[in-house]
């Protein structure tokens, strides 16, 4: 007998909850044995000691640089800034009504060197947005209201279009803010001690203490694990799905609703075109493919769940 479409799609929900708490459970276990540097000052002598590397280890401390930049709008100091610019409107559609829509116009990334410093020693950082855990907060927010000429307003709207402003966000990672990374140390031949990402094993940098990734990681496996259980019991035998259950109410009846990047908020946002949603906004906004399918993100639609 052939398996119905939503009984294959719910195999492979399973499949790929399980291999999601494989992961998290194996990156929760690995980050359990890390080597802790307590003191910034220490790594360097540890790198010099001989030991055996890559040496993966886990270091806290405040985010410093010699040249931060000065944001333009939030008036902060920090080491990466990103500055998008929306254009807001309402397009006429083919049913005769009103929708709202937007558009990128701008995005804009800036970074200079920059370091954690505890107060005995600094280590520097590098590639960090490309790491688990990292979320630049939202620093400025400013929604600017169209000031379009008549004329420039009447074409737009024979057009179709009334425009409503452009919003500005300006996303900044400010010195003085406390991190964790977890990562491989390396020393230069000048002396410079930074933290990567290793070649194999995970790459975390994140506000949360070390212990805390540890309990997220544990906590995520477990219910990515209970969820894939249940959905292969869900499955045994499956032929066709009940009348009165939706393919949504199915998804979301296995899926978790922890954000997969994050581990804290419950997913919120809809990636466009794929249509997944495993992620909270803020985490979204830092995120260009997929993290299930890995198709790049077009849009991003914040949803309200119930």
């Amino acid at each position: 007998m052939m398996i119905p479409w939503s009984g294959l799609s719910c195999c492979l929900s399973a499949a790929a909850l399980y291999v999601l708490g494989r992961s998290s459970g194996r990156d929760a276990e690995i980050l359990k044995s890390v080597t802790r540097v307590n003191l910034l000052k220490d790594l360097g002598p540890l790198l010099d000691a001989g030991c055996i590397l890559p040496l993966v280890v886990t270091i806290s401390g405040r985010v410093s640089s010699e040249t931060p930049i000065s944001c333009e709008f939030s008036g902060l100091r920090g080491v990466i800034v990103e500055e998008t610019a929306e254009q807001h409107f309402l397009k006429h559609n083919d049913a005769g009504s009103w929708i709202q829509d937007s558009a990128l116009m701008l995005s804009m990334s800036k970074e200079v060197p920059w370091y954690l410093d505890d107060g005995t020693g600094r280590v520097y950082v590098l590639g960090a947005r490309n790491a688990s855990g990292f979320a630049l907060p939202v620093g400025s927010e400013v929604f600017e209201e169209s000031g379009r000429s008549l004329v420039r307003g009447t074409l737009d709207y024979l057009q179709g279009l009334k425009m409503l402003g452009v919003k500005r966000i300006e996303r900044v990672l400010p010195t003085g803010t406390s991190l964790t990374v977890v990562g491989e140390a390396v020393k230069d031949d000048v002396g410079t001690v930074r933290i990567q990402r290793p070649h194999k094993g995970p790459f975390y940098v994140s506000p949360k203490a070390i212990d805390q990734l540890i309990a997220n990681l544990g906590k995520w496996a477990r219910v990515l694990a209970a969820a894939a259980k249940r959905s292969g019991q869900d499955n045994e035998g499956l032929t066709e799905k009940p009348a009165n259950e939706s393919d949504g109410a199915i998804r979301d009846r296995l899926m978790p609703d922890i954000c997969v990047i994050c581990l804290e908020e419950e997913y919120n946002a809809v990636f466009v075109p794929c249509g997944h949603m495993c992620c909270c906004t803020t985490c979204s906004w830092h995120l260009t493919n997929c993290p299930l399918c890995r198709r790049r993100i077009e849009q991003v639609v914040k949803t309200f769940r119930h």
